[in-house]
């Protein structure tokens, strides 16, 4: 040991450290044996794992007070990790053996280091204030790490709530700004019926707000949480004081609305809540991929594809190709959402696989549930931002397929009958002729009779207005 270093000890015996490090020897030790993913433990992790420790120290404080200056800096060094300004401390891999120790013995020790440099003295000196003796005091991993991991999750779910919020209104002022404009509605790729632009970007906004309302709910499948019940959730080692105090002491810190599960044991052993909410955040990444993929497809060529909206150019698409621009954002969301759906399969399998009292591969499950949470909420925006919010409708292209498209044919049935619409739509095809020029000539509507049936207002109403057993001709502008 040289001043540079400091030494120390533990079950497996001595290790030399940076005499500096706010970490120690149980972080020393995982960094030596898990050099997995190179990825640091999740900053939301890290800073929820701040406000439990806080909750812990005030809870124990009540019980058993501390010298005033040290609860103190216990206190400070808390509030710091919550604020995330000892991020770069917690330097064990997100990969790791032990469901979560490694991660908590991390925490442990760099908040008492760092609560040793609030009270003047260097890193190391723990008969002052002792990782174990004081920053776990009445605590496991297998209490503090799930209960940290839902409070992330909680801020997690919020933050992508309010990403996708911009995505419903981004579609929602498309719908208006684009309320008037006809277009071809298409099933397996092929031409059906008409229907709206407006109508179609409403369709999108209505199924984000689905996940809007779905992420808001599973909040409540977060807010139980087994700190108090120590190692297997029946409170081994802890005081029943502390049990019922700890819960109420986070609450206050995180203003969150948490609640201590009523069967700790229970609430150990079994991660299905989690597992539920990996579900609703992969259905929300299905909607993203989903409209993703139509915007891309809706604004193909733009000459020899469908070409019926423009997106925003954001860069040059080619190396070779001049001119070639690509719907690089649409593609980016798309694949945060791919990744998304992919990680709710590793958290599956890493919570199902979980023995007895214990999920071992909760480190797994938690890097992946808090990470596609960050990829939806950072895809949301910007597919929000810089693609949805800059969409130009192409009115003419869509009105030359309407006029062009046996799809036509199907908003003439109820006036033409179905064999005669049948009829001119094979005519107007085999003739190369617009379905709309042809029933014109042949003298079956007026080009004002034809308009009013491809109208927005005609295309989009609920039903037909029927009058007596003979619609023929009479629905015509009504």
């Amino acid at each position: 040991m040289t001043n540079t270093t400091r030494r120390e000890t533990d079950l497996l015996g001595p290790r030399d450290l940076p005499a500096e490090a706010l970490w120690g020897i149980h972080t020393l030790r995982a960094v030596e044996n898990f050099p997995i993913s190179g990825r640091r433990v999740h900053r939301g992790l890290i800073r929820a794992f701040g406000a439990v420790k806080w909750a812990a120290a005030r809870a124990n404080h009540r019980l058993d007070p501390w010298p005033p200056e040290v609860f103190a800096a216990i206190e400070q060094a808390c509030a710091e990790m919550l604020a995330g300004q000892l991020d770069e401390h917690i330097i064990v891999d997100a990969f790791q053996g032990g469901a979560g120790t490694s991660t908590n013995m991390n925490v442990n020790e760099v908040l008492a280091n760092r609560a040793l440099q609030l009270l003047g003295k260097p890193p190391g000196s723990y008969k002052a204030v002792s990782p174990h003796d004081d920053l776990n005091r009445h605590q496991s991993t297998n209490d503090t790490y799930p209960t940290a991991l839902r409070v992330a999750a909680i801020w997690g779910v919020r933050a992508m709530e309010q990403a996708v919020v911009e995505l419903v209104e981004a579609f929602q002022r498309q719908e208006r700004r684009c309320a008037e404009v006809v277009k071809i509605g298409r099933t397996q790729l092929q031409d059906a019926v008409l229907i709206t632009l407006g109508r179609e970007f409403g369709a999108y906004a209505e199924a984000f707000a689905r996940d809007r309302w779905r992420l808001y709910k599973c909040e409540e499948r977060l807010r139980v949480v087994n700190l108090g019940g120590t190692a297997v959730g029946t409170g081994l080692g802890a005081p029943r004081e502390y049990i019922f105090r700890v819960v109420e002491e986070l609450k206050e810190i995180t203003g969150l609305g948490l609640s201590r599960a009523e069967n700790l044991l229970e609430a150990t052993q079994n991660t299905d809540a989690l597992v539920e909410v990996s579900g609703i955040i992969r259905t929300a990444a299905a909607n993203l991929l989903k409209t993703a993929n139509d915007l891309r497809l809706l604004s193909s060529g733009p000459i020899a594809g469908l070409g019926e909206i423009r997106l925003p150019p954001r860069q040059a698409g080619s190396s070779l190709m001049p001119g070639k621009v690509n719907p690089v954002v649409a593609e980016a969301a798309a694949q945060a959402a791919i990744a998304a759906i992919g990680y709710d399969q590793i958290v599956v399998h890493a919570l199902s696989g979980s023995n007895l009292e214990l999920p071992q591969f909760l480190p797994l499950a938690a890097e992946h549930l808090l990470g596609a949470m960050d990829l939806l909420t950072s895809a949301c925006s910007l597919f929000a931002r810089a693609c949805v919010d800059g969409i130009e409708p192409n009115a003419d292209r869509c009105r030359r397929h309407v006029e062009n498209s046996t799809a036509a044919a199907t908003a003439l049935v109820e006036t033409l009958g179905y064999e005669t619409a049948q009829q001119l739509a094979r005519d107007a095809q085999a003739a190369g002729r617009s379905v709309r020029d042809l029933a014109i000539e042949r003298g079956l509507l007026s080009a004002e009779q034809f308009d009013q049936l491809v109208s927005p207002q005609r295309v989009m109403r609920l039903g037909s207005v029927r009058i007596g057993n003979d619609a023929k001709h009479r629905d015509i502008g009504s």
